[in-house]
């Protein structure tokens, strides 16, 4: 056994211990696990907090990875090879073991972590319990990440094979968390985490690890059934408050991939959901049953057979359209408990289309709540579908007088800006071009929204509109558009065709009757100074004039709040923040503007500015503890006599590897949402084949690798500028797929979409598959004590790419974010060349001697 380490370190290839089945299946495991629970750990945080959050924190969390690559290069420093080919199994086994148990462990602290977002604008102290979240959930990741540094830097000659098995895991692991999604999220979190000590006894069967590896599982089993690790709502939401109200009760309570539901009934308090109700309106609401998702988003089921429910429901601002016109058929889409339904029912309309996403709550009003609901989706004059809005719109050719955007989105959160970074394609330019191209010519889209103060949800509605509208060849989008508003809600019209006098006569009507102010009549003379709802300035109309006028692109320029049209490229309409105004809001946050400043795109940002410093802190600092005369050994058999720039350069290349994989990863799978229309299936599909298609890739170098007799730095390089060439074809192969399915395809089944989309991603997701492997094979054959820091760093660079993937699609766009990602594999090809012959000077003796390492280091 000693002589055959001997020759594995004296470098023989031919001696060196392969890797067994049972690692790569042990990785893929541990893979499978980390990734299924990132995925599910931000179905907690989204829960805990808000979904923008989450995603921060999940990204910090993946801090995990580069502090165990960084302190296991400086743990393995100064170690013989044969030290960790004695040790590598027990070290793996106990690293998988301690991934689950710091996975339980780490949401029980979580949990009593007093961390809230929405108070990060004007209590700096939440800036500590973010640091405290974060590290502790970045404990699982450093154990996970620890398990694949010592494979690589064991087996440094089957790195792409390995590197392969960690990216089919995480697939297969992406895979997995849309199933357990339906259990209790909680639960989900720990299954996954029984994955650890399963990898644990494949690669140590010492009796010791055995005993540790049932005990782990046994405490994660006995966990299961409680409560004790669940998330609990953050206060500020509406879940949290109604819960408050005295006799207040969860009625039921399911899980799934679109959220954490509850269905919440007040008998002593009753709710109260009715957003632009008339302050005239004097009768009795009818009683409601209030549905959260996450804790938030409230939308109600109306109870039937209260004889004044005519009256409450023409007496709201989305009542509009039915005062202008009894509408033949109705479409409503994200109908949510239904309000949206019965009031179309109710006055008039003769036939309604309803269009949810979610399953589940599809079922509670039609079945577990049908008897409440008054048998509302039995009605004959009711069809119901489950599917994405926009999809359902660009694959039907029916045509509709009315098509109503439900506000879910509008009334989803308290939170200041909580929903920033959100991608809404329901509320874009080309969705708004959608739904007017499935309108009847005398049809009307329908949206209302929440009224803040000064507008901005509002004012970038009318924005987009306006911009929809001429996009379909209005040559005056003045007069086909309409809106009202009430103290506390609007409601916009935009016609197919200008309203006609008698239209725009009951439209006065019914504003003057309910006491709402009309905010844009076409053709009419609004004086503001004459209104029931009186707010100093009126911000909305003359916001809403300046759109409509000549003078809208400086009106947008101008604006203290982004208000530019959203579109599919930029599909983030409540991202209202703008940098010039935040000197302003922070002065007056004590006077109330703290609500004004957009604590999402903030947090983000805040994020990003902590990654970096963190990154360099855990990657960086340990590196330099690293004895200089390894760095300088290592890097001079790498690149020859310049040591400090040769180390600089593979780490260039290991960042920029890691900034650009994870760039095209989450805007190539934000397009794909688009594309599929069904979030869910686009998240579940593109991760898992993207992430297979680029393990394939990885095998594939491997095999590339293993069938090369020599394969020199020169060769290797080489291989590496080919993939990044075949990673620009992959991009342009995905935009022509993308575009031609988009354009073409949209009645086409969803599961015919997502199969394009796939198409469009696999060429390109395996050739990202190939630098990595390749580059850090490299690396192990010249300096195998720097792969677990390579790997760190890689790691590191993600975290920050997370987040920067995010504020570049906010600022500059999708393209604009792979394009980014595009110069960077470019950047990686040309920061880490094969090593050059050097100049040699001196004796012949010395000249030999230099000549010999330099064919050596080759």
């Amino acid at each position: 056994m000693a002589e055959r380490i001997d020759r594995n370190v004296a470098g023989d290839p031919g001696a060196a211990m392969q890797p067994g089945w049972r690692l790569a299946v042990a990785i893929g495991l541990i893979s499978a696990a980390a990734l299924a629970y990132q995925l599910l750990l931000m179905r907690w945080l989204a829960i805990a907090h808000w979904h923008p959050f989450a995603a921060m924190i999940i990204s910090l969390a993946l801090l995990g990875h580069g502090a165990s690559g960084s302190w296991l290069s400086l743990w393995l420093h100064g170690r013989a090879p044969a030290w960790l080919a004695l040790r590598f199994e027990p070290a793996f086994a106990w690293c998988a073991l301690l991934f689950a148990a710091s996975a339980a462990l780490a949401l029980a602290i979580a949990g009593r972590i007093p961390f809230n977002g929405l108070e990060l604008v004007w209590n700096p102290r939440q800036l500590l319990w973010l640091s405290a979240l974060y590290l502790v959930l970045a404990v699982p990741f450093f154990f996970a990440a620890s398990c694949f540094g010592l494979a690589f830097a064991r087996h440094g000659e089957r790195i792409p094979l390995l590197y392969g098995a960690d990216l089919i895991g995480a697939g297969v692991g992406a895979l997995a968390a849309l199933g357990l999604a339906y259990l209790p999220v909680e639960r989900g979190l720990l299954l996954a985490a029984l994955c650890g000590p399963g990898a644990a006894v494949l690669v140590m069967t010492r009796r010791d690890v055995v005993t540790v590896a049932t005990a782990v599982a046994v405490v994660l089993l006995a966990l299961l059934p409680g409560r004790a690790l669940a998330p609990r709502p953050n206060e500020f939401k509406g879940l949290s408050k109604a819960l408050l109200l005295p006799q207040a009760k969860v009625l039921a309570q399911r899980s799934g991939p679109y959220g954490w539901l509850v269905v919440l009934d007040s008998p002593r308090v009753p709710l109260r959901h009715a957003p632009g109700q008339s302050l005239g309106y004097a009768g009795e609401p009818p009683a409601q049953l209030g549905l959260y998702t996450d804790g938030d988003a409230l939308s109600v089921i109306v109870r039937d057979g209260n004889p004044e429910s005519s009256k409450w429901f023409a007496a709201m601002t989305s009542a509009l359209p039915y005062a202008l016109r009894t509408p033949e058929s109705v479409l409503v889409l994200g109908a949510g408990g239904a309000m949206d339904v019965r009031q179309a029912l109710v006055l008039g309309a003769r036939r309604v289309d309803v269009v949810e996403l979610d399953p589940q709550r599809l079922r509670w009003v039609r079945e577990d709540y049908a008897g409440y609901a008054g048998g509302l989706y039995r009605d004959p004059r009711v069809r119901v579908s489950v599917a994405e809005p926009r999809a359902f719109v660009r694959a039907s050719t029916a045509r509709y007088d009315l098509i109503v955007l439900a506000g879910g989105d509008s009334f989803a959160s308290s939170g200041a800006g909580a929903q920033a970074a959100a991608e809404q394609y329901a509320l874009t330019v080309e969705a708004l071009r959608d739904y007017l191209s499935r309108l009847t010519s005398q049809g009307m889209l329908v949206v209302t929204r929440w009224s803040k103060q000064p507008p901005r949800d509002e004012l970038k509605l009318v924005a987009t509109a306006v911009a929809a509208l001429r996009e379909t060849g209005s040559a005056r989008p003045a007069s086909q558009l309409a809106g009202i508003r009430n103290w506390d809600a609007s409601t916009w019209l935009v016609a197919r065709r200008p309203f006609r006098a008698d239209e725009l006569a009951a439209l006065e009507r019914f504003a003057e009757a309910q006491g709402y102010d009309p905010v844009h009549v076409p053709g009419a003379t609004i004086d503001p100074a004459r209104r029931f709802h009186v707010l100093e300035p009126p911000y909305l109309f003359e916001g809403t004039q300046a759109l409509l006028s000549p003078r809208a692109r400086d009106y947008i320029r101008d604006y203290k709040f982004a208000i530019a049209p959203a579109r599919d490229d930029r599909p983030y309409f409540g991202h209202y923040f703008r940098w010039r105004s935040l000197p302003e809001l922070w002065r007056l946050r004590e006077q109330g503007s703290a609500v004004l400043l957009d604590s999402g795109y903030l947090l983000l940002v805040a994020a990003l500015l902590q990654a970096v410093p963190l990154t360099l802190l855990l990657v960086l600092l340990p590196l330099r503890a690293l004895s200089s005369r390894a760095t300088a050994r290592s890097a001079t058999r790498a690149q020859g006599p310049a040591p400090s720039l040769a180390r600089g350069r593979a780490g260039g290349y290991f960042l920029a590897l890691g900034l650009a994989f994870l760039l095209i990863e989450i805007a190539t799978l934000a397009r794909l949402t688009l594309l599929v229309g069904h979030p869910l299936l686009a998240a579940g599909a593109g991760l898992t084949g993207f992430l297979l298609c680029a393990g394939a890739g990885s095998v594939h170098a491997q095999r590339w690798l293993s069938r090369q007799a020599a394969h020199t730095d020169d060769v290797i390089v080489e291989r590496i500028r080919w993939a990044v060439r075949a990673i620009a074809l992959g991009l342009l192969w995905q935009f022509v797929v993308f575009h031609v399915a988009f354009i073409y395809g949209a009645a086409w089944p969803v599961w015919t979409r997502a199969l394009l989309g796939l198409l469009g991603i696999a060429p390109l997701a395996f050739a990202m598959g190939l630098p990595f492997a390749l580059g850090l094979s490299r690396l192990a054959r010249i300096a195998p004590a720097f792969v677990p820091w390579a790997w760190g760093l890689n790691g590191c660079a993600s975290v920050i790419a997370a987040i920067l993937a995010v504020l570049l699609a906010m600022a500059f766009g999708l393209r604009a974010t792979l394009l980014v990602a595009l110069a960077l594999y470019a950047f990686a090809a040309w920061i880490w060349p094969a090593p050059t012959r050097p100049q040699l000077t001196g004796s012949a003796t010395e000249i030999d001697a230099a000549r010999g390492l330099w064919r050596r280091s080759r």
